[in-house]
């Protein structure tokens, strides 16, 4: 009767692991005004940036027309579409599509590695319900967007901005918001050559439907269809490495807001560059540069060594290196 009922619920209630993600991120450090100066790789290999607390409007679109058309209705799991999985499944004899809901995609990704058997399944449609009562729908969307995989050791929606258009998530187009909302449904697509046409196909369907539900106007369409697919892989700005890997060891796996000016780092990193080609002649190999603001005593530039090689020890951060008093 109710105590059964009740040791139901307790486990319902407790059932959902918090946090729901025990992973590795990597330590992104931005300037000042928030733009990125560089990024360490998550322990475990990947490009896992930290969770977002705003989704790019766009990409928020794309995703639920792509996936999801019912996410801010269903509770969790959406009948309909499983019931539609099922008949078409049954159809063509294989699955051809899951049917599954965002959520229960956010539940599937935190449980990674587990068998895609019925009772999986039902664990998973049981967890979705929960994550529900837990966060907002626009959390859940978060979740899902910092922990998909986007090709590679590619992760989440904010680095495979950066690496496949050298931009922020808030920055990209339709096209480009389409183009990466098709890929964590087969994120094998990216890698250039002779997917090319099987992810274009799946990026101008998505904006045919985005047109068809209003969400773009016909010129807003055509426009994006004209649009090219990623080229090659842009690299991560580099700005400040010797800053990261100091910031790394302290606040390792979050993002931090330095105190650094964008403008000003890269300016110095050009002047550090041009001295360094002209010490090199006479066989001076480092310099480091560190600039503070008077009034505030803030860190604004952070050079910790010029840019020369191994051999020079070009990693080392001369900066934070003791030095004896005669060679200072």
């Amino acid at each position: 009767g109710g105590g059964g009922f009740f040791t139901v619920l307790v486990i319902y209630y407790f059932s959902l692991p918090s946090p729901l993600f025990k992973v590795p991120y990597s330590t992104v450090v931005e300037s000042q005004e928030g733009r990125l100066m560089g990024a360490k790789i998550a322990k475990d290999g990947q490009w896992r940036f930290p969770e977002n607390d705003t989704l790019a409007e766009k990409f928020k679109k794309c995703i639920i027309a792509f996936e999801d058309e019912h996410f801010y209705q269903h509770p969790g799991f959406n009948p309909v579409a499983v019931f539609n999985a099922l008949v078409q499944n049954y159809k063509a004899g294989k699955v051809v599509r899951g049917g599954s809901t965002l959520t229960q995609q956010v539940i599937r990704l935190a449980r990674k590695g587990q068998n895609r058997t019925y009772f999986e399944k039902l664990i998973e449609f049981i967890l979705a319900t929960r994550l529900e009562l837990r966060f907002s729908k626009d959390k859940i969307l978060e979740l899902y967007a910092a922990h998909a995989p986007f090709g590679g050791n590619v992760v989440g929606l904010e680095m495979a901005s950066w690496r496949y258009f050298g931009l922020k998530p808030n920055q990209l187009s339709w096209s480009e918001s389409a183009t990466l909302a098709v890929l964590p449904n087969a994120p094998s697509l990216i890698f250039p050559g002779k997917n090319q046409q099987l992810l274009l196909a799946k990026r101008n369907n998505l904006l045919l439907k985005l047109k068809e539900n209003n969400t773009i106007d016909a010129q807003t369409y055509t426009l994006a269809l004209a649009e090219p697919l990623v080229g090659k892989p842009f690299p991560l700005p580099e700005l400040a490495p010797h800053f990261v890997e100091k910031m790394a060891k302290t606040f390792g796996g979050k993002k931090i807001q330095s105190s650094l000016d964008y403008e000003l780092q890269a300016r110095i990193n050009e002047i550090t560059s041009n001295y360094y080609n002209q010490y090199k002649q006479n066989e001076v190999y480092n310099l480091a540069v560190l600039v503070l603001d008077i009034k505030t005593r803030k860190v604004v530039a952070y050079i910790g060594n010029s840019p020369t090689d191994k051999a020079h020890k070009k990693d080392v951060d001369i900066i934070q290196a003791p030095r004896s008093t005669g060679s200072i």
